[in-house]
């Protein structure tokens, strides 16, 4: 059911609108294309809002970056797309700490074999604690823990390593290490209020919000939501929206290609 208030859509990326890591797909490039002369388009990224830019291709799209952190539009000037970041905050980090907890943490929980770097500290303040290493093989972190059961096992250690900041389990077989206040929730609030929003005029996609995961807030919030188990799925909630009203039939647009 369509919430009929519903003014922007926004999306988690990862797992949601594409394979880890991967771009957007063009079948789901056309479709956000069509949904945009409806609605606001907003991605809610844990990545920076250059990163998530380039995943999406370059779709002109609003954008949340670092949960939060970053907030940029990307508008189209003639034929180009370009990004204007409009708000880079940052946190301060005590490096050498934060590398000493990640290796106490390794040999507290085994994670003592990896590649690459075993902390990667972002210019933003955030901390990604990667499992498998920095430089792990996209494969082997997509096979590592794709149920997350893993990393759930052993989240609440994370937590109590790094107190003060917020820890999801982001990625594929990471940790994200969010300073204070930052959070999805926290930055849909932020962008409520900049825009003279109302939680219900918001619907939000995510495939992460079990524990620990970096869309729970929205989840358990009054924000209304739809779960994505599958990002091959997406279309099957999106093409409703592409209606004249909101109980009546589907425009005929060219869709027949997408989510099959």
């Amino acid at each position: 059911m369509i919430p009929y208030d519903t003014k922007v859509l926004a999306f988690d990326l990862d797992g949601t609108l594409t394979q880890h890591k991967s771009p957007l797909s063009s079948e789901y490039k056309q479709l956000l294309t069509q949904l945009k002369t409806r609605y606001t388009l907003l991605m809610v990224g844990a990545g920076s809002c250059a990163r998530i830019f380039s995943q999406m291709r370059r779709f002109p799209i609003e954008i949340i970056g670092n949960y939060g952190m970053q907030y940029a539009r990307a508008k189209e000037t003639g034929d180009r797309i370009k990004l204007e970041l409009c708000r880079d905050d940052r946190a301060e980090v005590d490096v050498p700490l934060a590398i000493r907890r990640a290796d106490e943490l390794r040999k507290k929980l085994g994670y003592t074999s990896f590649e690459g770097d075993t902390l990667e500290i972002h210019e933003s303040g955030m901390l990604t604690f990667p499992i498998l290493g920095t430089q792990a093989p996209i494969q082997d972190k997509l096979s590592y823990d794709p149920d997350r059961s893993k990393r759930r096992a052993v989240y609440t250690q994370v937590v109590e390593m790094f107190p003060e900041y917020k820890v999801y389990i982001g990625g594929s077989s990471s940790f994200d290490i969010v300073p204070h206040p930052y959070a999805k929730l926290y930055a849909l609030d932020l962008y409520c209020a900049g825009f003279g929003l109302k939680h219900e005029e918001i619907l939000y996609f995510g495939d992460d919000y079990g524990i620990g995961g970096n869309d729970e807030d929205v989840f358990l919030s009054d924000i209304p939501f739809q779960c994505i188990d599958d990002y091959r799925t997406i279309p099957r909630y999106l093409v409703p929206l592409l209606t004249d009203d909101r109980t009546g039939e589907e425009k005929r647009y060219e869709l027949e290609s997408i989510g099959k």
